[in-house]
């Protein structure tokens, strides 16, 4: 348990005691309680407004609960909380203003913290598990139709690394595509690679109007004729349409996830959208039409979302029967609903903003909490090199691929700048600077602070200096190690922050900190040359340090290398 844990842990202890005794009114409704790292030193080492939240609560001042509280902190009876008595773990707890209380830490108390995170090895990082709440986070979700482009992977960065970090955070998290393989999109899939294969094959053709004109639609027929050259030439029309469909589609998809997997993206789940046709559809419609919140008009069925907050109604079943997008998301999202989970997420392209009304307002209808249903929004990516801006595929005219991304800066670097920037802010995507090795690169900073650490291991075996026995953690009392491992202790929270704010992006600034911290120590503070359990002192918190910079890279889906 880490300090400021403890410190809650023996707040909320003490609050109990007073109201058992009866110098606190009693209640059930207590809140979390807070932990703060106060801006400046002279406010202590942690700080909680905790009494002053709770003053309506015991209908009592702020000031007259921090004193209850302060007292029984510093009573012996809450050592097991405190792995110590308040005593000896605090100089002094100040209460400040309308009730604010500022715990000042003896000075071995960093020391023993530290020792806890050492002795925990490569657990540090991973909270308890919360098992009581459940989330599924859906995100990516393209079409199989063609190759994921740069704006796709934001979305894989993004929701990779929230699905990790909320795991980290101890949060039971599923991860799912969702694979939009039904509707026109499948049909014009199934017309191009036909056209494709018979053009290539020598046959005369009328490319279709809306058909897809990749390089990558021609070589998903390539695939096709080399494996099974000319057969379905003998075919009907029809015959060859439905093969030469569910071909494409089978190779567009196992192109999608070998793409995805390189990228260091998996999903638990991959849910077709061909399941919810049409039964689960139309079992979706009959129950809004029950409910009164489907109308027919002009031969077509709409939702009427304008109810609920959407700007007007949508149409769900078209004149000819069939369901729209729409019919297909409102199953879809019941069909998630329905599996019990706390909390759905999805990432969605900025151009969705006005879906959300529509799916939440057929949530409502369906009886479901719509609050449960968080959306977040990613913004577009613009690529730039040479400081110019770049928007076509060198290779084939169109969107850049994810894959040629990938071939230019690396799997890690393009990760990490996906992960810089908050998802609801544009991302400016520097295509040089991303190549580059050197310290103005923040993937490359980051990753050669963690070799470097490495390197210094190694020298440190060289010379015979091994982590055995004790280590004097207390021995570290300079500025630029004491920096280094309050650094250390803020990982933990920064977790949890970034979970609770889906903002991956807390993770990628945090490990670059941390990163500049340990370059200020290691240039003040040497390994070798210096006493024997000073240097061990040292190493161990080299260890924890490179765990901490390889476990904030991983959550964000960068290695972490031992050589650069």
């Amino acid at each position: 348990m880490q300090t400021k844990d403890k410190i809650a842990a023996a707040i909320k202890a003490a609050t109990v005691a007073a109201m058992t005794e009866g110098t606190l009114k009693f209640s059930e409704d207590l809140p979390e309680v807070a932990i703060q790292v106060p801006p400046k030193k002279e406010f202590g080492d942690y700080a909680t407004n905790f009494a002053m939240q709770t003053t309506k609560i015991f209908h009592t001042s702020p000031r007259k609960i921090a004193e209850e509280i302060r007292a029984r902190i510093m009573a012996a009876d809450l050592a097991h909380l405190l792995a110590n008595d308040g005593k000896d773990m605090f100089d002094e707890i100040q209460i400040a203003g309308a009730g604010f209380m500022n715990f000042f830490l003896k000075h071995d108390v960093i020391y023993r913290e530290l020792k806890e995170i050492y002795e925990a090895g490569d657990d540090f990082g991973h909270a308890p598990c919360k098992n009581n709440v459940t989330i599924q986070i859906e995100y990516v979700s393209a079409n199989p139709t063609g190759l994921l482009h740069v704006g796709h992977g934001r979305g894989a960065a993004a929701g990779s690394a929230i699905v990790n970090i909320m795991r980290a955070a101890g949060y039971n998290v599923e991860s799912e595509y969702y694979i939009n393989d039904a509707g026109n999109q499948m049909d014009n899939l199934t017309k191009s690679v036909n056209a494709r294969y018979l053009e290539l094959l020598g046959q005369p053709v009328d490319f279709p109007e809306d058909g897809y004109l990749g390089e990558d639609i021609i070589d998903t027929t390539k695939r096709i004729i080399e494996r099974d050259g000319d057969k379905y030439l003998a075919l009907s029309e029809d015959e060859r349409l439905k093969i030469l469909g569910e071909l494409a589609y089978e190779d567009k998809l196992r192109e999608l996830k070998a793409d995805l997997k390189k990228f260091r993206v998996t999903f638990d789940v991959w849910f077709s959208e061909r399941t919810l046709h049409p039964d689960k559809i139309n079992a979706a419609i009959d129950t809004l039409k029950e409910s009164g919140n489907i109308y027919e008009q002009d031969g077509a069925l709409w939702l009427a979302s304008s109810k609920f907050g959407d700007d007007k109604d949508r149409v769900v079943i078209r004149e000819n029967g069939e369901p729209t997008y729409l019919a297909a998301d409102i199953a879809y999202h019941k069909n998630k609903f329905e599996r019990g989970f706390s909390k759905l997420i999805n990432l969605w392209g900025a151009d969705h903003h006005g879906y959300v009304a529509r799916v939440k307002a057929a949530m409502q209808m369906l009886g479901f909490d719509a609050e449960r249903l968080k959306i977040i929004f990613l913004q577009m990516v613009s690529l730039y090199r040479g400081g110019e801006a770049v928007k076509m595929s060198k290779r084939a005219g169109t969107a850049i691929p994810l894959r040629e991304l990938m071939e230019e800066v690396g799997t890690d670097a393009a990760r990490y700048f996906f992960l810089m920037r908050s998802t609801d802010s544009q991302l400016d995507f520097d295509l040089d600077l991303a190549k580059s090795q050197s310290a103005d690169n923040p993937v490359y900073y980051v990753q050669y602070a963690h070799a470097r650490i490495c390197s210094i291991f190694r020298q440190a075996a060289e010379a015979g200096l091994k982590l055995e026995g004790k280590v004097h953690f207390a021995l570290m009392n300079s500025a630029a190690e004491i920096d280094l491992i309050n650094k250390i202790f803020e990982y933990p929270d920064e977790i949890e922050r970034a979970a609770t704010e889906y903002a991956p992006q807390r993770i990628a600034r945090y490990v670059y900190d941390l990163a500049t911290t340990f370059s200020a120590f290691y240039r003040d503070c040497r390994i070798l040359g210096v006493e024997e359990d000073l240097a061990k002192a040292r190493l161990a918190l080299l260890k924890v340090t490179r765990h901490t910079i390889s476990h904030a890279l991983g959550l964000l889906g960068v290695s972490a290398p031992e050589h650069m």
